[in-house]
């Protein structure tokens, strides 16, 4: 079972998500980062369980212990191993169905491939183990801000209500983490109506990396672009990822989609942004734009058709304290994952350049 991402920057996480606790170990992390604390815990409180009204009722801190690799405030260079505690989970609710595959979740495929599972709350592929993302991520972004990057995600579009017009200005305010638009409070809607209605919907996130430099990625198989569509896609909810004009350039000419160049200030400059900040897997220096679709909860209390582990026919109901949208707490998965893959880019490069 593969558990870990990164080349130079490498995470491995562990832990399901009604064991004692979750956590995992970064290796390559460089030596000598003063880091903020209080930063990590703004972070991991974007995702945690019972940050929004409009999630679940869960209600974890999330408090990560740091075991290894920082000493007195500052990065030692050696792995930084941490672990979270769970300390809300309720197991119970899993009693009923506990031989039942919830549809939409990997229960079937699980089973399938190992022959056994921890029906509680999906054991290992929960959503709860994105929590170790985001402490990696903000770990990501603080290394990445040294070098004036900066990274911001936001929802763009929920249970099929997408803004129309927005300025980009993070931080983005809870309960949505959407930019202010005329679309905001249907958007809001959507989802405390999917909620009264025992069901759930899914929407789209949109990320920026600004700040890039160019030449991050390499041209065949380690593509910038293909290294981050692996991490965004490796979140269970995510269905779909494009970068820049992403599916819409099917439907331009070549003279529309291609990004002109001209100089300005002595400097290459580009007239357009079509390609995301990216071109032939290599970031151009432009604003890396790329958005993913994440999928509805599959874990609605709404009756749904299933079969039993023994090949029974059977309906399900599924109890418990689920996200009618997971959307607004992946947002800050979404930023993990992609300062994860710029950081592990250019800590690449640099060993390329020595």
């Amino acid at each position: 079972m593969s558990s870990s991402i990164g080349r130079i920057f490498t995470l491995t996480t562990f832990g399901e998500s009604h064991g004692d606790a979750i956590g995992g170990i970064i290796d390559g992390f460089p030596a000598g980062i003063a880091i903020d604390r209080e930063g990590i815990r703004a972070e991991m409180a974007r995702r945690r369980p019972g940050s929004t009204r409009l999630g679940t009722a869960r209600n974890e801190q999330d408090e990560v212990r740091i075991l290894s690799g920082i000493y007195e405030g500052v990065s030692t260079g050696a792995p930084i191993g941490f672990m979270i505690e769970n300390a809300s989970q309720i197991s119970s609710h899993y009693d009923d169905i506990a031989h039942k595959f919830r549809p939409g979740h990997a229960d079937y495929t699980f089973q399938m491939k190992y022959g056994i599972r921890d029906p509680r709350g999906g054991g290992r592929s929960s959503g709860r183990e994105t929590a170790c993302r985001v402490f990696a991520g903000a770990l990501a972004k603080q290394l990445l801000a040294r070098e004036g990057i900066a990274i911001s995600a936001a929802v763009t579009a929920v249970g099929g209500v997408k803004a129309s017009s927005y300025e980009w200005k993070p931080p983005f305010p809870a309960p949505l983490y959407a930019p202010i638009c005329p679309e905001l409070e249907a958007m809001i809607k959507a989802i405390e109506d999917a909620k009264a209605d025992s069901d759930s919907v899914g929407g789209i996130i949109e990320c920026h990396a600004d700040g890039v430099p160019a030449g991050l990625g390499d041209p065949v198989f380690d593509k910038l672009d293909a290294m981050l569509a692996r991490a965004i896609l490796s979140i269970g909810a995510v269905k779909g990822i494009e970068f820049g004009s992403g599916f819409e350039s099917a439907a331009m000419r070549g003279s529309e989609n291609n990004d002109q160049m001209r100089m300005k200030d002595g400097n290459p400059s580009f007239l357009t942004n079509n390609a995301g900040g990216i071109l032939g897997g290599i970031s151009t220096g432009e604003r890396i734009i790329l958005r993913a679709a994440v999928k509805p909860t599959p874990s609605i209390s709404k009756e749904q058709l299933t079969i039993t582990d023994a090949s029974e026919d059977t309906t399900i109901s599924v109890k418990g304290r689920h996200d009618p949208s997971i959307v607004p707490r992946a947002v800050v998965v979404v930023e993990a994952m992609t300062a994860l893959t710029i950081a592990d880019a250019l800590l690449a490069r640099r060993c390329y350049e020595r």
